[in-house]
Formats: C-alpha cells, sequence, structure tokens
C-alpha cells in the first residue's frame, strides 16, 4: 500500500459515512494535511459542507462510524470546523515498510520525450546571476521529469549572432590592439563581456554628443557611428563577409572557453547545444515559405510581418527589409529543427518572464503555420534576481558575475564553517557555498521576483541548503555508530506524534515528484526536503535513537532516520545539490 491508497481509501470511507449519517451525497471530500498542533494526520473540513451548530454532533457520528467501519482510521479529534483523523499504526507502518527500496519516489518510465531548453548565454559577456537562476531552474526541472518518468534531453541554444554581438565586435576593432584573453590573463567570457561594456560608453558619449549639436535624443540614438557600424557589422556577418566571420570566430571561441569552465563549476551539462548562427536561416525559410502562402505578408519596406491580432497580439516583424533576421525568427527555425530530432511531447523554454509575450507569439505563429508542436510549447517563465545593491545592467558593467559569485559563496561557506570551529578541504566549501547559492534561488516559486542576499543563504539553523546538509551529516553519523538494523520493521508498534509525522512526510516524496513535474516548479522538491528535514531534527531531539532500550523502537528509529537520509540525499540530488557525509 501506498499512501495515495491510503488517501484514496479515506476519501471513500469519509464519503460513505456522510452518507449514512446526513444522507447527503458527496462528490468530492476535502481534507488537509493536520497542523503539527493538533492530533491527527488528515483534516477534514466540516465548514465546507455543514452549518457550524451541526460541526460537534456531525463531528462525533463521523467519527464513530470511521471507527468501526474503516479499515484504517484509529482515531479522530474535533477542533470547531476541522476534524482530525489518526490512521492506524499498522497501516502507517506497511505502507512505510513497503517504501524502504532502492528507486524509491522514482516513477517507471512512461514513454514521453521531454525536451528543455535553459542557459541560453549570448556570446557578448559572461554568464551571472540571472543565468545562474537560469541554470538551476532547468537543470531542477530535468531531473525532476526524469524522475517522474520522462526520457528528457537537455538543451541549450546560444544567442551567437545578432546586433549585440555585433557590438561587442566594434568595441575589440576600435579598442582591442591585438589583445587576447591569454595577453591580459582573464577568462575569455569576461574579456569579451569587457568590450560589450566599452561598446555602450562609447555609444553613450556619442549620443551626447549628437545632442550637443542640436539632434534630438531619437536622432541620436539611431545616428551614432558606433550603432551604425554595429548594424553594418551585423549586415557583413549575414552576407559572409569573411574578415567579420574571422573575428566572431575567434570572439566567440574566447566566449565559449569561459563558458565551459563556468559550466564545470555549477556541474551544469547538455545534451545537445544549439547555435542560433546555424538555426536562423532555417526560420527565415520558414517565414518565406510563410510569405508564399499567405499567411505572412510584406510591407513596402520589403520587411515580412504576420498578424496576430487574431490571437489577442498585435502585428509581429518576422524579417527585416534588408534582410536579416529577428529574435522569432530563429526560435521558429530551432523549434522545427528539434522537434524534427527529437519528437518530444512537450518543448519547455527556461526563460526569463520579460520574455513572455515573445513565447506568446512563438506559440500563436507556429498555431498559424499549422505546426504539429505548436501545443507543445511551453514557457516556464522566471523572475529576476535582484540584489541588496539593486538591478543588474550587463551593459553598463554592474552585472553580478557568475564565476565571481561562486568564488565568494565558496569563502562565506569558509568563514561560517571556521566560526564553528571546523575546517575542512577547499572542494567541502565547494559544495557548501555552491548548495547554498543553489537552494536559495530555488527554494522560491520561480515565477517570484526574488531578492539574493549572500549574508543570508549559509545558515546551519536557517531554510538553507547548509540546514539540510548538516542535518544529512547527524544521519551519518548514527550510522557510523550503529549499522545494524533489521529489514523487518514490526507493525504493532505505536508510533510517537512525530515518528508519524516524518513517517508521512517520507511517504509523500514519490507524489512530490509528481506534483513539481505537473507545476513545473522545483520549490516543490526544496521546500518539500525542507520541511522534512526540520521534522527529522525534531525527532532526533525529542525521541531517544541510539539510546532506545527497546530493540524494535529503536531499529524502527533508525530505519525512518536511514529513509530520511535516503529521501534527503536523492531529493538534494534533483536540485543538484550534493551532500557531505562528515561536517
Amino acid at each position: 500500500m501506498i499512501l495515495k491508497n491510503i488517501v484514496s481509501i479515506l476519501e471513500d470511507d469519509i464519503k460513505t459515512a456522510i452518507y449514512h449519517i446526513s444522507k447527503k451525497n458527496l462528490e468530492n471530500v476535502s481534507f488537509q494535511k493536520t497542523r503539527d498542533e493538533f492530533n491527527g494526520d488528515f483534516t477534514f473540513l466540516l465548514f465546507q459542507y455543514f452549518a457550524p451548530n451541526e460541526f460537534f454532533e456531525i463531528g462525533n457520528k463521523l467519527g464513530l462510524w470511521l471507527k468501526e467501519n474503516s479499515s484504517i482510521v484509529d482515531d479522530f479529534e474535533i477542533v470547531k470546523g476541522f476534524f482530525n483523523i489518526s490512521i492506524k499504526s499498522e497501516i502507517l507502518l506497511q505502507c512505510f515498510n513497503e517504501s524502504i527500496c532502492s528507486d524509491f519516489g522514482h516513477q517507471k518510465k512512461n514513454g514521453k520525450k521531454l525536451l528543455i531548453e535553459y542557459s541560453s548565454p549570448n556570446t557578448n559577456k559572461p554568464l551571472h546571476l540571472g543565468h545562474l537562476r537560469n541554470n538551476f531552474l532547468g537543470f531542477a526541472m530535468s531531473s525532476i521529469f526524469d524522475a517522474a518518468g520522462y526520457d528528457v534531453t537537455q538543451v541549450c541554444l546560444v544567442n551567437d549572432r545578432g546586433i549585440h554581438i555585433c557590438k561587442s565586435m566594434v568595441a575589440y576593432k576600435t579598442l582591442g590592439n591585438g589583445t587576447t584573453p591569454e595577453s591580459e590573463n582573464i577568462k575569455g567570457d569576461h574579456f569579451v563581456g569587457n568590450y560589450y561594456v566599452l561598446f555602450d560608453k562609447i555609444y553613450r558619449e556619442q549620443i551626447a554628443e549628437l545632442k550637443s549639436q542640436g539632434y534630438d535624443e531619437e536622432y541620436a540614438k539611431k545616428n551614432a557611428p558606433a550603432i551604425l557600424e554595429a548594424q553594418d557589422l551585423l549586415e557583413k556577418w549575414e552576407r559572409g563577409d569573411e574578415e567579420t566571420l574571422a573575428l566572431w570566430e575567434k570572439m566567440n571561441q574566447w566566449v565559449y572557453k569561459g563558458f565551459d569552465e563556468t559550466y564545470k563549476k555549477i556541474n551544469i551539462h547538455f545534451d545537445k547545444i544549439y547555435y542560433e548562427s546555424k538555426t536562423y536561416l532555417l526560420g527565415v525559410d520558414i517565414v518565406l515559405d510563410g510569405l508564399k502562402k499567405g499567411i505572412f505578408y510584406l510591407k513596402d519596406d520589403k520587411s515580412i510581418w504576420v498578424d496576430l491580432t487574431d490571437a489577442g497580439l498585435d502585428n509581429k516583424l518576422l524579417l527585416r527589409g534588408n534582410g536579416t533576421s529577428v529574435y522569432i525568427t530563429q526560435d521558429l527555425g530551432t523549434a522545427d529543427l528539434r522537434y524534427e530530432e527529437i519528437q518530444p511531447d512537450k518543448m519547455i523554454y527556461v526563460v526569463g518572464d520579460e520574455q513572455n509575450y515573445h513565447f506568446n507569439v512563438l506559440k500563436a505563429i507556429t498555431h498559424k503555420l499549422d505546426k504539429p508542436y505548436s501545443e507543445k510549447i511551453y514557457h516556464l517563465s522566471y523572475g529576476m534576481v535582484d540584489l541588496p545593491s539593486g538591478k543588474m545592467k550587463s551593459r553598463e558593467g554592474t552585472v553580478v558575475d557568475a564565476d565571481d559569485l561562486i568564488d565568494e559563496m565558496r569563502e562565506k561557506a569558509k568563514e561560517k564553517t571556521l566560526e564553528l570551529g571546523k575546517s575542512f578541504d577547499e572542494k567541502f566549501y565547494d559544495m557548501i557555498g555552491l548548495g547554498a547559492l543553489k537552494f536559495f534561488l530555488l527554494k522560491v516559486n520561480s515565477q517570484k521576483r526574488m531578492m539574493f542576499d549572500p549574508n543570508k543563504s549559509i545558515n546551519f539553523q536557517g531554510d538553507t541548503a547548509s540546514f539540510i546538509q548538516y542535518n544529512f551529516v547527524r544521519i551519518q553519523s548514527l550510522f557510523r555508530k550503529n549499522d545494524n538494523i533489521e529489514t523487518a520493521i514490526d507493525k504493532d508498534l505505536t508510533l510517537e506524534k512525530i515518528e508519524r509525522k516524518v513517517i508521512f512526510e517520507i511517504l509523500e516524496y514519490p507524489e512530490k515528484i509528481l506534483d513539481a513535474a505537473a507545476s513545473c516548479d522545483p520549490s516543490i522538491i526544496a521546500q518539500y526536503v525542507l520541511s522534512l528535514t526540520r521534522n527529522f531534527s525534531k525527532m532526533y531531539e525529542q525521541v531517544s535513537i541510539l539510546k532506545e532500550e527497546d530493540n524494535k523502537k529503536k531499529n524502527l528509529r533508525l530505519t525512518i532516520c536511514q529513509m530520511c537520509g535516503f529521501v534527503i540525499k536523492d531529493a538534494m540530488k534533483i536540485l543538484g545539490i550534493d551532500v557531505p557525509d562528515q561536517m
């Protein structure tokens, strides 16, 4: 028996009991987990179905009927409009005993394919804090879907072409003087990113100069020499100009090398990498074909557009009059290519919420084109990450660099650990620091904008990864002292309240994975493992484990601890976080 079976039986028993005592025929019944301050495992909400003056009488009749007739109900308690139900200990222990297996929580493969795109960096700057949230969300959701039974393909689309790339190239051509990342002793992505910042500085100065000559701001922005040169470079790139392509290739290779170092630090990998420079032409073909079929239309300046007003959107540019493409062009080509190669049942894009409109447009266009994957596109939208110091802006050089932040987190982990009188190697501090960063960014619902404070992310007694890691170490220490656990659990034992709580929480793990997959929300797993760890910590403090004289109780408690450790380690692995054996 699994927890889902218990819930199903309880639903049927309550509906039967309600009909027996009141003749009400309820199609559905609503109940929830009982709050910690009350006795019970599940709470039936009497106030949803009965008047306040009926609570006590109906509740008593309901409880007595369930105790006499239900195969799983042991006792009940009435607190105003809340009817708290305790499940028989032997049923809980039977369910718990059946959960002790190596793949607990993970579903059998369901035959469905899922593609998830995340990271999607631009080759004009290094990864920053926002990219970290993106990567951690993408990896966690990939792991969650894998645990939920899907065949998952993790992909990355590198934005390696476009006006923003040309801006870095213009600045390097102007100010680079032949320097390289090696000659300057700097990571390649940082090296190129510095020139992106320099371009913005040059561009602003030129705008100010034109405005001082009497031109308005709009004219100045469009006619500043730097932006005109960047636009010219983009046209040369799309025409295949050899000199332009050579510079573009050289600068991109510097960036890729830098990206690889960062991905290695955060333990991120992809099954397949797509490049916008290779997929945008596929999108151009799709647009031209749509024009021939009358799905799109041509303006006087030769630009190609689509009318999406019937989908509640507006008219959208698909191809500029000079033949250069826009973001949606390459996304059309990439989606087509991926569907042809992988045939996924769902395509998930992990992209910030500033692109909500873009993905509504993508779905609407593919629907107009009658693409078979139109309804399979899902935008996992996430809020931006702010810092106590304010919003990040890449072009102004105020962005929080991922590499610097990771190094800072390692140092904070070291500092906090030394404060506790402990000392470990650098790999340990990397584990604690990176774990703190990942958990802090994943424990909040992805759609929410959030504030990241490094100083609050490492706390061995807080709502943090380090708290979870510390308690996992506690569990491991129990088994270094006593590894003699019997495989069978005595089902006649009476459970303490905290033992029931922990067992119930362990049994919820499979459903939490399915919930997280259905909601595309890793915070469900993060909050679950945090709650489980809190309750284990309470059990560790409230009941005797190794010093328990009753061997049957001792065996049960050690088994509960063992399963807690298994679930904590597995859930943290799903989130991309390692747990240490010692601390």
